[in-house]
Protein backbone atom coordinates (compact mmCIF):
# COMPACT_ATOMS: atom_id res chain seq x y z
CA UNK A 1 0.00 0.00 0.00
CA UNK A 2 1.45 3.36 -1.26
CA UNK A 3 1.90 6.35 1.46
CA UNK A 4 -0.60 8.23 0.07
CA UNK A 5 -3.44 5.59 -0.18
CA UNK A 6 -2.90 5.30 3.48
CA UNK A 7 -3.03 9.40 4.09
CA UNK A 8 -6.29 9.31 2.19
CA UNK A 9 -7.86 6.23 4.48
CA UNK A 10 -6.67 8.37 7.24
CA UNK A 11 -8.12 10.93 6.64
CA UNK A 12 -11.33 9.11 5.41
CA UNK A 13 -11.43 7.43 9.19
CA UNK A 14 -10.79 11.17 10.68
CA UNK A 15 -14.05 12.95 8.46
CA UNK A 16 -15.84 9.55 9.47
CA UNK A 17 -14.88 9.82 12.96
CA UNK A 18 -15.64 13.79 13.31
CA UNK A 19 -19.52 12.70 11.62
CA UNK A 20 -20.30 10.37 14.43
CA UNK A 21 -19.18 12.40 17.19
CA UNK A 22 -21.08 15.55 15.87
CA UNK A 23 -24.25 13.37 15.36
CA UNK A 24 -23.68 12.15 18.87
CA UNK A 25 -23.16 15.80 20.24
CA UNK A 26 -25.74 17.42 18.39
CA UNK A 27 -29.10 16.85 20.49
CA UNK A 28 -26.98 18.77 23.47
CA UNK A 29 -26.00 21.24 21.31
CA UNK A 30 -29.89 21.89 20.14
CA UNK A 31 -31.09 21.51 23.96
CA UNK A 32 -28.57 23.60 25.28
CA UNK A 33 -30.37 26.89 26.84
CA UNK A 34 -29.20 30.56 24.56
CA UNK A 35 -26.80 32.69 26.56
CA UNK A 36 -29.25 35.31 25.09
CA UNK A 37 -32.24 34.42 26.77
CA UNK A 38 -30.27 34.78 30.09
CA UNK A 39 -30.74 37.87 32.07
CA UNK A 40 -27.59 40.04 32.74
CA UNK A 41 -27.49 42.17 35.59
CA UNK A 42 -24.87 44.57 37.27
CA UNK A 43 -23.94 43.62 41.11
CA UNK A 44 -25.65 46.02 43.16
CA UNK A 45 -27.70 47.28 40.39
CA UNK A 46 -31.68 46.12 39.29
CA UNK A 47 -33.08 45.36 36.20
CA UNK A 48 -37.09 45.59 35.36
CA UNK A 49 -37.86 42.07 33.43
CA UNK A 50 -42.19 41.88 32.53
CA UNK A 51 -43.71 38.45 33.41
CA UNK A 52 -46.95 37.03 32.49
CA UNK A 53 -49.83 38.66 34.99
CA UNK A 54 -50.56 35.16 36.08
CA UNK A 55 -47.30 34.30 37.97
CA UNK A 56 -47.99 33.76 41.49
CA UNK A 57 -44.67 32.22 42.63
CA UNK A 58 -41.20 33.04 42.11
CA UNK A 59 -38.40 30.39 43.41
CA UNK A 60 -34.37 31.66 42.77
CA UNK A 61 -31.91 29.33 42.76
CA UNK A 62 -28.90 31.01 44.52
CA UNK A 63 -30.45 34.13 46.42
CA UNK A 64 -26.95 35.23 47.17
CA UNK A 65 -26.47 35.80 43.77
CA UNK A 66 -29.73 37.45 42.70
CA UNK A 67 -32.34 38.41 44.44
CA UNK A 68 -35.79 39.25 42.55
CA UNK A 69 -38.77 40.76 43.82
CA UNK A 70 -42.61 40.50 41.94
CA UNK A 71 -44.71 43.51 41.59
CA UNK A 72 -48.15 43.61 40.70
CA UNK A 73 -48.89 43.72 36.64
CA UNK A 74 -45.85 41.18 36.40
CA UNK A 75 -43.23 43.38 36.95
CA UNK A 76 -40.28 41.59 38.26
CA UNK A 77 -37.08 43.06 40.10
CA UNK A 78 -33.80 41.37 39.82
CA UNK A 79 -30.90 42.93 41.94
CA UNK A 80 -27.50 41.66 41.67
CA UNK A 81 -26.09 40.68 45.06
CA UNK A 82 -22.94 38.45 44.11
CA UNK A 83 -21.06 37.62 41.08
CA UNK A 84 -22.33 34.37 39.31
CA UNK A 85 -25.29 32.51 37.26
CA UNK A 86 -28.00 31.43 39.62
CA UNK A 87 -31.90 30.69 38.23
CA UNK A 88 -35.38 31.65 38.66
CA UNK A 89 -38.87 30.01 38.26
CA UNK A 90 -41.88 31.49 38.02
CA UNK A 91 -45.42 29.60 38.37
CA UNK A 92 -48.64 29.92 38.36
CA UNK A 93 -51.34 29.26 41.31
CA UNK A 94 -51.49 25.50 39.64
CA UNK A 95 -47.61 25.24 39.93
CA UNK A 96 -47.05 25.50 35.99
CA UNK A 97 -44.05 26.88 35.17
CA UNK A 98 -44.26 29.95 32.97
CA UNK A 99 -40.78 31.14 33.05
CA UNK A 100 -37.24 29.30 33.78
CA UNK A 101 -34.25 31.78 32.83
CA UNK A 102 -30.99 32.27 34.03
CA UNK A 103 -29.50 35.30 35.80
CA UNK A 104 -26.25 36.28 34.94
CA UNK A 105 -24.46 38.95 37.83
CA UNK A 106 -21.69 40.80 36.39
CA UNK A 107 -18.80 43.03 37.79
CA UNK A 108 -19.45 46.90 38.43
CA UNK A 109 -19.29 49.27 35.29
CA UNK A 110 -18.17 52.36 36.88
CA UNK A 111 -14.69 53.10 36.64
CA UNK A 112 -13.38 51.01 39.70
CA UNK A 113 -9.83 51.84 41.46
CA UNK A 114 -8.71 48.53 43.27
CA UNK A 115 -5.68 49.36 45.96
CA UNK A 116 -4.19 46.23 47.48
CA UNK A 117 -2.47 47.01 51.21
CA UNK A 118 -0.74 43.05 51.26
CA UNK A 119 -3.44 40.79 51.04
CA UNK A 120 -6.46 43.46 51.94
CA UNK A 121 -8.47 45.04 49.16
CA UNK A 122 -9.84 48.49 49.28
CA UNK A 123 -12.40 49.21 46.14
CA UNK A 124 -13.01 52.98 44.68
CA UNK A 125 -15.45 54.23 42.61
CA UNK A 126 -13.83 56.92 40.55
CA UNK A 127 -16.54 58.57 38.69
CA UNK A 128 -15.18 61.75 38.36
CA UNK A 129 -13.28 61.76 41.51
CA UNK A 130 -12.52 58.75 43.75
CA UNK A 131 -14.40 58.12 46.73
CA UNK A 132 -15.14 54.46 48.41
CA UNK A 133 -16.99 51.68 47.30
CA UNK A 134 -17.81 48.63 49.23
CA UNK A 135 -17.34 46.07 46.52
CA UNK A 136 -17.50 41.85 47.36
CA UNK A 137 -14.20 40.43 47.71
CA UNK A 138 -12.80 44.07 49.65
CA UNK A 139 -10.88 43.13 53.30
CA UNK A 140 -13.06 42.85 56.04
CA UNK A 141 -11.76 46.09 58.14
CA UNK A 142 -11.99 48.47 55.17
CA UNK A 143 -15.62 46.63 54.79
CA UNK A 144 -16.71 47.49 57.89
CA UNK A 145 -15.32 50.85 58.24
CA UNK A 146 -17.36 51.93 54.99
CA UNK A 147 -20.77 50.07 56.05
CA UNK A 148 -20.51 51.37 59.83
CA UNK A 149 -20.14 54.87 57.85
CA UNK A 150 -23.08 54.12 55.23
CA UNK A 151 -25.39 52.92 58.66
CA UNK A 152 -24.33 56.06 60.68
CA UNK A 153 -25.64 58.48 57.79
CA UNK A 154 -28.48 56.74 56.75
CA UNK A 155 -29.39 56.77 60.51
CA UNK A 156 -28.89 60.15 60.85
CA UNK A 157 -30.75 61.00 57.77
CA UNK A 158 -33.63 59.66 59.19
CA UNK A 159 -33.69 61.26 62.30
CA UNK A 160 -33.69 64.59 60.63
CA UNK A 161 -36.50 63.46 58.77
CA UNK A 162 -38.33 62.13 61.82
CA UNK A 163 -37.42 65.59 63.33
CA UNK A 164 -39.06 67.35 60.56
CA UNK A 165 -41.94 65.52 60.31
CA UNK A 166 -42.70 66.64 64.26
CA UNK A 167 -42.16 70.08 63.80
Amino acid sequence: MSFSSLRRRARASFGFRSLAIGMLLWPAVVMAEPTADAISVNVDQAKLIKLPTRVATIVVGNPLIADVTLQTGGILVVTGKGYGATNFIAMDRTGEVLVDRVIQVEGPTDQLVTIYRGVDRESYSCMPICQRRVTLGDGELYFRAAMDQAGSLSSQASGAATAGKTN
